[in-house]
């Protein structure tokens, strides 16, 4: 997307979202020898934030918030809370918010993602999402009282609340319209052994079972069969917070992400996007991706920063850097620890390593005998491993790969 190079000294950078993405990238511009005055704009009124642990620490009352340790006046960093992006009127190269216009030289999309709500239960009492510091907050007297508790979705953050719930006492149901638990994320033949940790743990588990209604004090599935709830905590996904985008031209997907190009510049002059918003072609895998997770929003930062500086100093040719991956997550649920890394979507192999009913075991998905991704349950040596593997493009002994013993490392042919 050549249109986007900067023909301009950049004297004022402005980003918006405070999450991880945003607030990494103003300390990587800072990091790059960045002088110019950086805005940082949030929507929320709280001091910036890491999200993992809201479903952990902050939820269960261990700790009262997860603020980023960074000191954005040592940085420089004007730091603008509680305002929600209005208008993008890029050109005029403005931001519109409701303190009024904001201008900037070159602009850093960083808004991230937002819940998808329920049909049908918008407004019932006792209806709880899991997004925010604020979202946590009210939930944690709901753990403390012990309440029943209906968790509607069994992705990672359903599978992460209810881990948390059983963990304070409470009664957990966790009602799936899938046949399985992640049925986005991972396929059947993985996570069949998952669905036995919902009941180990002593939540009741209801896969192919669809809300039908969401009541005061209840939920009801297609059936009739009625659940009672204290409350009901939502976990259906994400989708990028980008609805403010529209009419500004910006080039979107189908998905709702912002799409940017492999140095993540979009579609009009001096606009970045990075993070959960923002979807990347990958060299790597062939496709576009769009990455909801922490590590993407660590990494990506690093790229959009050496863009800027590059092309404001008028170093080199192409400015920037390829901005190409290996996804990684991970999450921590019924007393296990989950990672992942890589992108199985075009696998034509998996191969697995030990017992999937014992305590720990992987997977791994292979394009043409490539290592392409791991699924590691308390592995982390195979996933350190595994993802420098898939960094490299490492072919691998399938029969070898397959022995738990044998380090994934030698398993290379």
């Amino acid at each position: 997307m050549s249109e986007n190079e900067q023909t301009a000294p950049v004297r004022r950078v402005v980003v918006v979202g405070a999450g991880m993405a945003g607030v990494q990238t103003a300390v990587a511009l800072r990091e790059q020898g960045f002088t110019g005055a950086i805005g940082l704009i949030g929507a929320e009124p709280h001091q910036p934030y890491d999200r993992p642990p809201l479903s952990k620490a902050v939820l269960l009352g261990n700790a009262e918030h997860s603020a980023f340790d960074v000191d954005f006046d040592a940085l420089s960093v004007d730091l603008r809370l509680g305002r929600e992006a209005g208008a993008l009127r890029a050109g005029e190269h403005t931001l519109d918010t409701p303190a009024g216009p904001v201008p900037y030289d070159v602009l850093v999309i960083a808004t991230g993602a937002e819940p998808i709500t329920l049909p049908g239960a918008e407004g019932v009492p006792g209806v709880h999402l899991l997004r925010t510091l604020d979202d946590a907050q009210r939930l944690r007297p709901v753990l403390a009282r012990r309440h029943r508790i209906v968790v509607v979705g069994a992705g990672w953050i359903g599978a992460e609340f209810a881990t948390a719930a059983r963990e304070a006492g409470c009664e957990v149901a966790v009602v799936e319209a899938a046949d399985r638990p992640l049925p986005g994320a991972l396929p059947a033949e993985v996570t069949a052994p998952m669905t036995r940790w919902y009941a180990e743990a002593g939540a009741e588990l209801l896969t192919g079972a669809r809300v039908a209604a969401v009541e005061r004090g209840a939920v009801v599935v297609e059936g009739g069969r009625r659940l009672p709830a204290d409350a009901v905590v939502v976990g259906i996904g994400a989708r990028p917070a980008t609805r403010w985008l529209a009419g500004s031209g910006i080039e979107l997907g189908p998905d709702g992400s912002v799409t940017a190009d492999e140095r993540l510049r979009t579609s009009l002059p001096d606009v970045y996007a990075v993070g959960d918003c923002a979807s990347f072609p990958s060299g790597r895998y062939g496709r576009r991706l769009l990455v909801h997770h922490w590590d993407n929003a660590l990494q990506g930062p690093r790229t959009v920063a050496v863009g800027i500086v590059g092309a404001d100093t008028g170093e080199g040719g192409e400015p920037g850097e390829i901005y190409d991956p290996v996804p990684y997550f991970w999450s921590e649920q019924f007393g296990r620890f989950v990672q992942y890394a890589g992108h199985h979507g075009d696998a034509d192999a998996l191969v697995r390593r030990g017992d999937p009913d014992g305590p720990s075991w992987s997977v791994l998905w292979l394009l043409d005998g490539v290592l392409v991704a791991v699924l590691a349950v308390g592995r982390p040596r195979d996933l350190a491993q595994g993802r420098r593997l898939i960094e490299v493009g490492a072919r691998i002994d399938a029969e070898r790969a397959a022995d738990p013993a044998v380090p994934l490392k030698d398993a290379v042919l």
